[in-house]
């Protein structure tokens, strides 16, 4: 029996991995705009999980990221890794799965291959939706018929 890619980093231990990465991707003193985001995980009933995980990958303010991959003529923040982490605060692991997050009303959802190219009953799943206190939320459903789009990546 081979060992699979998800293994060969592993073991983790649930408090070290919570606690090795903050989930304030802009800390005091990097430019761009400050949001809240508050993302819910759900299982295939709609019962929220209350041992998940979340990983965060975000562009700088000027669109780059903060990854050898990406070579772009733009530049970099200091101190900005555009990478967060936040448990959803019980012990316990999940499956990685991946998907995108869109943030509702920005004009630039009507022109993205990625949010075109997905059916349009099922966009919805993408779309981050600003709450009374300006607070940014996102369901995530593992299944079901709310189920979130996810990638192959």
């Amino acid at each position: 029996m081979q060992v699979t890619p998800s293994q060969t980093i592993g073991p983790f231990y649930w408090g070290t991995i919570v606690k090795a990465y903050r989930a304030d991707l802009a800390p005091p003193g990097v430019a761009g705009e400050r949001i809240e985001l508050a993302l819910t995980l759900h299982d295939t009933n709609g019962a929220v999980v209350p041992d998940g995980l979340f990983e965060i990958w975000q562009a700088n303010s000027h669109g780059r990221y903060n990854h050898p991959e990406d070579r772009r003529n733009l530049p970099l923040d200091a101190g900005f890794e555009g990478y967060g982490r936040a448990s959803t605060f019980t012990d316990g692991l999940l499956n990685r799965v991946a998907t995108r997050l869109y943030f509702d009303g920005d004009p630039a959802n009507d022109e993205d291959p990625v949010l075109k190219s997905i059916d349009a009953a099922r966009r919805a799943t993408l779309i981050a939706k600003r709450d009374g206190q300006g607070v940014w939320r996102l369901p995530i459903h593992l299944g079901g018929a709310q189920e979130t789009v996810f990638f192959d990546v």
